[in-house]
């Protein structure tokens, strides 16, 4: 939790949610050495590489701010008293399902009931893959999960014809080499528009978040910037998150679910 560091300095921990391949790191540390030069507030990244380890830094209250995905935001700011402070400009949750550009599966509704599909812990995507399915009639209970820890894995099980299918945040299917992604063909993908990555407070750690706030929806007019931007794939960067936005979000999270 928060603290102080050298010299008086505040100083708190910041969880990025293990949704980014490990390219992605040395960009998010870039912007938190960022951010703290700005806010004057001394930030500790936390960087858990699975759903597993960052539910124990959370259960352990290691976390003053969190960078966390739509289906974790729904617990935090509903369970754990979390406040919202901004979201990704334009930078919305969508999911992927894709299969190997060989199989001859042409369509969802090929895939058919013990169908093996490859799914990272990313809850959200998981759930929105679902409710993509239902024209192939297919729920939790017909489909054969093989569970693997990064969207890379995911892309080999589909190429190698060991699934039958792969679900996808649609930014990290992306970020996959072109050719890794033209050995795959995409069946669908999502176009929800309302649900994102939420960057989260934790208002009892006695941390002034403000200053936090406005150094990240000001990102992108420094020298730089835009640079860093693009590397987190943000390009545009942040814009603040009223309570009530982050309300409807969780609504829509939670009819998805029903």
């Amino acid at each position: 939790m928060a603290g102080t560091g050298k010299g008086g300095t505040k100083m708190m921990n910041f969880l990025i949610a293990p949704d980014f391949s490990p390219e992605h790191f040395a960009s998010w540390h870039l912007l938190n050495t960022v951010v703290q030069r700005r806010s004057g507030v001394h930030l500790h990244l936390l960087t858990p590489t699975s759903a597993q380890e960052q539910a124990e830094l959370l259960a352990a209250g290691q976390a003053d701010m969190v960078y966390a995905n739509p289906f974790d935001a729904s617990d935090l700011i509903r369970t754990r008293g979390y406040v919202p402070l901004a979201r990704p400009v334009q930078r919305f949750d969508e999911m992927v399902i894709a299969t190997a550009a060989q199989s001859g599966l042409k369509a969802l509704e090929s895939l058919q009931p013990g169908c093996r599909i490859a799914v990272t812990e990313n809850r959200d995507v998981r759930l929105i893959g679902l409710r993509l399915l239902e024209p192939a009639d297919l729920d939790e209970s017909l489909i054969a999960w093989v569970p693997v820890d990064s969207y890379q894995a995911v892309a080999r099980k589909v190429i190698k014809g060991e699934v039958d299918a792969g679900f996808f945040l649609a930014d990290a299917f992306a970020s996959l080499t072109r050719l890794t992604r033209s050995q795959m063909q995409v069946l669908v993908e999502s176009a929800i528009h309302d649900i994102s990555h939420v960057l989260l407070a934790l208002p009892q750690s006695g941390i002034d978040f403000e200053a936090i706030k406005k150094v990240f929806c000001e990102m992108g007019q420094m020298t730089g910037d835009q640079d860093l931007l693009l590397s987190l794939g943000l390009p545009h960067g942040f814009e603040p998150m009223t309570q009530e936005q982050a309300e409807f979000m969780i609504d829509l999270m939670e009819t998805l679910l029903d």
